[in-house]
């Protein structure tokens, strides 16, 4: 009786680390999981960019992320400006509204999507390198936290508004002088 209890014992141990390894072969953390990076998730739409001959312009349009987790754009490039800056616009100690560059970056949040528009988020344009022309188009890139990219093309389009006030380190009369 002993042999068949210490028997039945270890085939129980057996069983029972049977079921714990095949538990595991089937789980990964989520650490563990590889996503995608962050510029095969996003798109752009309703992308247009302000006209002007000279100094300042932003960007607008509709940021979407299809992932199932929040990504970060840090940085933007174009070849039509020689600084390219991310922007917000806030209201400082005397109600005005101000653009300043956002710090960390534009979150756009897991299946969800973020707006660059006039008065709000933006992509800042500084030192064009030539005119922005309505009917033309402007190509970017953005790069994401993870350092991925995404190109993407906007066209020009004449628009009065979009006038605050930039906080920073060089003023719109100093860019259009190319200082």
């Amino acid at each position: 009786m002993t042999t068949r209890t210490t028997n039945i014992a270890r085939l129980g141990i057996l069983l029972a680390a049977a079921v714990a390894l095949s538990g595991c072969a089937g789980t990964t953390t989520p650490e563990a999981e590889e996503t995608a990076p962050a510029g095969t998730s996003v798109t752009i739409t309703d992308g247009w960019v302000k006209s002007a001959e000279s100094g300042m312009s932003a960007a607008f349009g509709e940021l979407s992320n299809d992932s199932d987790h929040d990504v970060t754009v840090v940085s933007a490039t174009t070849e039509s400006s020689t600084m390219v800056e991310l922007h917000e616009t806030v209201e400082n100690d005397a109600g005005e509204l101000v653009m300043r560059q956002i710090d960390g970056g534009f979150v756009i949040p897991a299946d969800g999507s973020l707006s660059l528009g006039p008065g709000g988020n933006h992509i800042m344009l500084m030192g064009l390198t030539a005119p922005l022309q309505a009917g033309h188009d402007v190509t970017f890139t953005l790069t994401f936290s993870d350092g991925s990219t995404y190109e993407f093309t906007a066209p020009v389009k004449d628009y009065s508004g979009a006038n605050e006030n930039y906080v920073g380190g060089e003023s719109e009369t100093e860019m259009d002088s190319g200082h």
